[in-house]
């Protein structure tokens, strides 16, 4: 089950609304949140178990299995918190590389000449951001950061609380521990919810969805007689499309969450308004970022020792992390080497503000040819597509040029929605009342539009469910 989707919008979502509030009543005659999250945890299993019904019992295992561990940790002293420490991160960690890895490691050794026969694994949906956010939570209660989670409903309900459960964000323990048994929702907290929502619906629906029609045409049915400007068209329209795909699940994730009291941190901040590759990082998947920075690289040392080492081991995680195939590594590689590059150059331009035009286009050239290593899992296809775009020349083709001037009002939409809008209203808009009708207007108008066009659509996925 996914947020875009008209059994979702009005059949799971009002079912869910009624549950709880109905909870709540319930709970006035008993301390603290206890109905309203099991509701909560009931929906998030069915959410979950709706397409994948074997794997619900996987992530509760490990949700079991985390339990454990974090109470050992929490209450033991010197090397048994160490051990139970260990023992958690290498099942999360096997976990996570059997399912995800299996696959690739076996095509990897054949290739090689060794006869090891691939066990076909299916990849479960989101377990790279639940297994993350078991590793999160270890890790801050054997920091001390955040006690144990003594009541095991509760730690099933951080795991798999569905609305960041399949495609993010990665929401540390430490952000929600409190709220677990203790928030509280506002009129504004609603306000503000709904309307996230409505902006991340209107992401992926109107804007992602309908853009990917262009890069499944320019780079889905890649071939020979593609032109040099049809490739370039097509990287430009998937990097638009992972981007308000990617962008409008997590606003949409925040949005549900900061109506339930729960307040996840930002995911996104306008990431192609970069001005170096460095900065684009600090904008892109906040969380994913935030995560490795902060259990990888300052560990193993962080800016004190080792720099470029770190970086780059990061970097190769986080390519891996997007998926098994030897495609993502690379491109880890690739904005790892650059990354570590831009600490002694780049970055050190930053200041001078008018430079920052020319380095705006630098990193967005950077970014683009990127997603060109991103989007292809084949290499043939990769070499191809490489080719056509450096060296197939041919002009403007009618395919393209249909492409492009038909949808013009979706490029225009899509590449004006890069830019900080919703804050430049902001502080441009004091009004109260002025700012309310205008999101009642806008919601209104997103709502029925992404209704009409998924009406009759079949495929509608989200794109980082596959990471």
């Amino acid at each position: 089950m996914v947020f875009a989707d008209l059994f979702f919008l009005f059949g799971f979502l009002p079912a869910f609304a009624l549950s709880y509030l109905l909870a709540r009543l319930l709970d006035k005659g008993f301390e603290g949140f206890r109905c309203r999250n099991m509701v909560l945890v009931f929906f998030s299993l069915l959410f979950y178990a709706w397409g994948e019904p074997l794997y619900v019992l996987l992530m509760i295992g490990c949700v079991v299995m985390n339990y454990l561990s974090g109470l050992i940790i929490d209450n033991a002293n010197g090397g048994w918190r160490r051990t139970a420490l260990t023992f958690g991160l290498v099942c999360n960690i096997l976990i996570l590389g059997t399912f995800k890895y299996a696959n690739l490691i076996a095509e990897t050794l054949s290739q090689c000449g060794l006869p090891v026969p691939n066990p076909q694994i299916a990849l479960p949906i989101g377990i790279s951001f639940y297994t993350f956010q078991s590793i999160s939570y270890l890790i801050d209660v054997y920091r001390r950061e955040s006690p144990a989670q003594r009541r095991f409903t509760n730690l099933l309900l951080y795991i798999s609380m569905f609305p960041q459960l399949i495609a993010g964000p990665i929401v540390r323990y430490d952000t929600v521990a409190r709220e677990i048994e203790d928030r509280h929702v506002t009129a504004d907290d609603l306000s503000e919810g709904l309307y996230r929502f409505m902006l991340g619906l209107g992401r992926k629906v109107i804007i992602a969805n309908q853009i990917a029609a262009v890069s499944d045409q320019l780079l889905g049915q890649l071939s020979e007689q593609t032109t040099t400007l049809g490739a370039a068209v097509g990287l430009m329209a998937f990097a638009l499309q992972i981007y308000f795909d990617f962008s409008g699940y997590s606003e949409m994730a925040i949005g549900i969450g900061r109506c339930l009291g729960f307040h996840f941190k930002e995911n996104f901040d306008h990431p192609y308004c970069c001005t170096s590759i460095t900065d684009f990082w600090r904008r892109w998947h906040i969380s994913l970022g935030s995560f490795f920075r902060d259990y990888v690289y300052i560990p193993m040392g962080g800016n004190r020792r080792h720099q470029a080492l770190n970086i780059l081991v990061v970097w190769f995680l986080t390519g891996l992390w997007h998926g098994a195939s030897w495609n993502f590594v690379i491109w880890g590689m690739y904005f790892g080497i650059i990354v570590a590059l831009e600490k002694f150059t780049i970055v050190k331009l930053e200041k001078y503000r008018w430079l920052h035009p020319l380095l705006h286009i630098y990193s967005l050239l950077i970014v683009l040819l990127g997603w060109g290593v991103f989007y292809f899992d084949d290499f043939d296809k990769m070499l191809l597509f490489f080719r056509q775009l450096f060296t197939a020349g041919g002009g403007m083709d009618f395919l393209t040029q249909s492409l492009v001037m038909n949808k013009l009002w979706l490029w225009l939409v899509a590449i004006i929605c890069c830019l900080p809008i919703r804050k430049w209203l902001q502080q441009g808009v004091r009004s109260e009342t002025v700012r309310l009708l205008t999101r009642i207007v806008v919601s209104t108008l997103i709502l029925a539009t992404s209704i009409a066009l998924l009406v009759g659509a079949t495929n509608n996925p989200f794109l980082y469910t596959r990471f």
